[in-house]
């Protein structure tokens, strides 16, 4: 150590502390974070003053981007080049900035994410906008301060004539913080500042109303507005963006194109994404990929398979690629000098108090000036009204500043008006010159008046700003290019599932599955059926109905416990395949089983789920009836639907418009209708009322089905595979809770009645044995025969199978009834199904 010095003891820790808030603080305020004021960074700041002060305006010839970084580097920003030359070229980018800044000439990058050209090839100039943020820098409007060697004068900030931070937005990573602002519309935000100033107290809702949403400059959708107005009140949200698309027809194929892509998103990258996925099988339907765009625009082609639903596809590629991105929203700025959080009427009302200020500081530069001016034109006058003397005694002086002390003295005039009469040319001494040294003090006088009635006013003040942004929206204005859809919100699951109808299977021992229902096809009366599922063998199908993939299932298990189910959670399977133990999908008890249900459309029409009614019935003839509404509210681990009584168990359940017929038939063939309005709604967890008397202990109830249509007849189907039809007038209307009549003659050969359904010519059946056997059936080749008949054969049984469930299809009226080929066109009705 040498003589002198010593040594000083330290807390490392605290001079870390220390010298790391030093750094973030230099980094937040210094690189990362705009000011609120004209919206920039000192990066941005430097390059536009840099070019300002090399002249390279927008009526000027561009000149080489190297020579602009140099400027700034050496001049204003000691840092490193690239920095500087990525700066002007975002600002050049009209896809990174709403309203570029920068004119290029050359490679400046694309929105694939391709790298500009090094800056000694490409061109750069100011654009006319960017002008307006540094109009009257030279009147004295802002500050300015030493650049880095304290040789040259750098603006602490900008006067900008815009709302820059707005229109532009900004981005930035400084210690601990961050910065996202998003773009807007320069003539929605320049009517939201008027609106403004027009009413200081204006709410953040009456500004949204003007704003309405930010504007990004590769135009793209906004989709749902809660994040948009989150941002706009709180300074923070998060805003999910769409790319626009539509689907074209060519050829019989679909083809998603897609025009626009989400802000920020590279467009190369999106497509390679896309590409992985579909070949991952991610994402299927797609069979090709082509970038198509050109300089007439943007143009991304996604091909079609011949069976993809396109708008499941283009759902699908909202939720899983770029297609659809968030912005989340971060309004941080630097406030006097501190970062702060900002909602939208804080960043006007900066802007505002800015742009103030600017015009409060020109107006007192002008004001200065035109008083100085006016100051030697009085001089002036009075040298041409006395011009012999004057030149008499400048003639008579022998230095300029002798002359200019005699004036002084002779006319009491100031120093400034005797040089500027010394100074003064012969031609001014003609009458026309005279002239005009009046007229031109007249005009000053009139200006210097209005300049201090400015500054004395703020109204007359707020009206410059007024009409100088009225000015930019007319110079710079344009429409939006991205689209607001305020009322969406988050995917929805349905919207990646086509409202397909499925054949939906539930097993004796509670495994269920869905199916296409193209995979069955019809067959004439009396075929044997093909193989419709694997079961084990104590196991068979024990319930088959049809629904489609958006419908919700309300299933009622044994214990008379209700659970929601939508059809696309189900799992897929083949005919053939066994399905998954409902225990997996479902919180049902392990000892409870699925034994009714039904299906709606939806559970959030509120006119539709008062009005109509779900009707429970028992093995042993209960029924009961509670509104919709009771079922409304779906909950994971289901809700009490009935009070099951011992020795009894739930069979059915039908939904009802409370207007409806109600028919029960019982296994020894007997069947009762009755009115539903003659049952009353009582509460969900009730036990119900009679609704049909057994005529033995062994009896029980096998179906209840809801007659809406007169025109409908009464299928029956025994479990040895025969069944009729019947007229719906065959069956008198009696009060509830009798023993019915005779349905279908039950012998030894027809067996015990197994299943009752409403059908018409319409209508398919679709029949499923023990064995798991499935054979689809036209109605119209069942015959119809009287109530005590017992009925033709359906299907050949095999051995000693019995038959285990029928479910009704609807049939399209222009498909034939019979053989293989009618099978192919048969789809299911929603509407015929309702009820089902």
């Amino acid at each position: 150590m040498s003589e002198g010095e010593k040594i000083i003891r330290i807390n490392i820790e605290e001079q870390m502390k220390s010298a790391y808030i030093d750094y973030s603080m230099s980094v937040i305020v210094s690189r990362a974070l705009p000011d609120v004021r004209d919206g920039f960074k000192p990066v941005h700041r430097r390059v536009l003053f840099g070019m300002h002060e090399l002249g390279i305006l927008s009526n000027r010839a561009h000149k080489k981007s190297a020579r602009i970084v140099g400027e700034v580097l050496g001049k204003y920003h000691p840092h490193g080049d690239s920095s500087v030359y990525f700066t002007m070229v975002r600002m050049a980018q009209d896809w990174s900035l709403r309203y570029p800044l920068v004119d290029g000439q050359g490679n400046f990058g694309s929105v694939d994410g391709d790298s500009p050209a090094a800056m000694r090839y490409t061109e750069a100039r100011m654009s006319k906008i960017a002008e307006e943020t540094l109009a009257d820098l030279d009147k004295n409007t802002v500050d300015f301060q030493p650049n880095f060697d304290e040789s040259l004068n750098e603006p602490t900030v900008l006067p900008t004539k815009i709302p820059q931070l707005l229109i532009n937005g900004a981005s930035g990573i400084a210690v601990g913080m961050a910065t996202n602002m998003p773009p807007h519309n320069l003539s929605d935000t320049i009517d939201a500042t008027i609106a403004y100033i027009d009413n200081p107290d204006i709410t953040i809702d009456e500004l949204i109303d003007i704003i309405k949403a930010p504007d990004f400059p590769t135009g793209g959708i906004i989709y749902g507005y809660q994040g948009v107005k989150d941002a706009y009140e709180t300074g923070r949200g998060r805003i999910v963006v769409r790319g626009k698309a539509h689907i074209e027809n060519e050829g019989g194929r679909e083809k998603i194109i897609v025009t626009e892509i989400p802000y920020m998103v590279n467009r190369a990258e999106m497509i390679q994404k896309t590409a992985d996925l579909v070949n991952e099988k991610k994402i299927e339907g797609i069979s090709n990929v082509n970038d198509e765009s050109d300089r007439e625009g943007m143009r991304v082609v996604y091909d079609l398979k011949r069976d993809a639903m396109s708008n499941v596809v283009l759902n699908k590629l909202y939720k899983y690629t770029q297609l659809q991105n968030s912005f989340s929203v971060n309004n941080i700025a630097l406030v006097h000098g501190r970062p702060k959080m900002l909602n939208l009427k804080d960043l006007i009302r900066y802007f505002v108090e800015h742009r103030h200020e600017v015009v409060m500081r020109r107006t007192r530069y002008e004001l200065e000036q035109a008083e100085k001016r006016a100051h030697i034109l009085e001089g002036l006058i009075i040298a041409s009204d006395n011009i012999d003397e004057v030149i008499a005694i400048i003639r008579g002086s022998s230095t300029p500043d002798e002359a200019r002390s005699s004036l002084m003295e002779r006319f009491e005039l100031s120093d400034l008006q005797a040089r500027a009469i010394v100074e003064m040319r012969l031609r001014q001494l003609t009458g026309l010159e005279q002239d005009k040294l009046r007229k031109e003090y007249e005009e000053i006088m009139v200006q210097i008046e209005y300049l201090k009635k400015v500054l004395e006013d703020v109204n007359l003040r707020m009206d410059i700003i007024k009409e100088e942004l009225q000015e930019m929206k007319q110079k710079y204005g344009d429409g939006r290019r991205t689209e607001l859809i305020p009322n969406a919100e988050e995917f929805n699951p349905e919207d990646f599932y086509a409202d397909e109808d499925m054949v939906i299977t539930i097993s004796h021992l509670g495994y269920i599955k869905r199916t296409p229902l193209s995979e069955f096809r019809t067959q004439g009366r009396g075929g044997i059926g093909s193989k419709g599922s694997t079961t084990r063998d104590e196991d068979f199908l024990e319930h088959l109905f049809i629904a489609s993939m958006h419908n919700t299932l309300l299933l009622f298990t044994e214990k008379g416990k209700c659970y929601w189910l939508k059809v696309y959670q189900i799992p897929e399977g083949t005919r053939a395949s066994k399905g998954r133990a409902i225990q997996n999908i479902l919180n049902i008890e392990p000892d409870d089983k699925v034994l009714a249900f039904i299906k709606v459309k939806t559970l959030t029409d509120q006119d539709f789920i008062n009005n109509n009614y779900i009707i429970l019935a028992t093995k042993k003839g209960i029924i009961k009836k509670t509104t919709l509404e009771a079922y409304s509210r779906p909950r994971q681990n289901g809700v009490n639907a009935i009070t099951i009584k011992d020795g009894d168990q739930l069979l059915e359940a039908r939904l009802t418009n409370g207007n409806s017929e109600m028919m029960l038939a019982v296994r020894s063939g007997k069947a009762i209708r009755f009115n539903e309005s003659i049952v009353r709604p009582i509460g969900r967890t009730a036990s119900g009322v009679r609704g049909i008397t057994l005529g033995s202990a062994n009896d029980e109830v096998i179906g209840m089905i809801c007659v809406q249509d007169e025109n409908e007849d009464i299928l029956v189907i025994s479990e040895n595979g025969y069944g009729k039809r019947s007229k719906i007038d065959d069956y008198r209307v009696t009060n509830r809770g009798g023993k019915g009549v005779k349905t279908i003659n039950v012998t030894e050969k027809t067996g015990e009645l197994i299943a009752i359904k409403n059908v018409s010519d319409q209508n398919d059946l679709m029949i499923i044995t023990q064995n798991g056997i499935t054979i689809r059936v036209a109605v119209g080749s069942i015959s119809v025969l009287g109530r005590a008949t017992q009925g033709v054969r359906v299907i050949n049984l095999r051995g000693d199978d019995r038959i285990a469930s029928v479910a009704r299809v609807a049939m399209d009226e222009t498909s034939g009834s019979d053989g293989e080929e009618a099978g192919e066109s048969i789809e299911n009705e929603e509407s015929n199904l309702d009820q089902e």
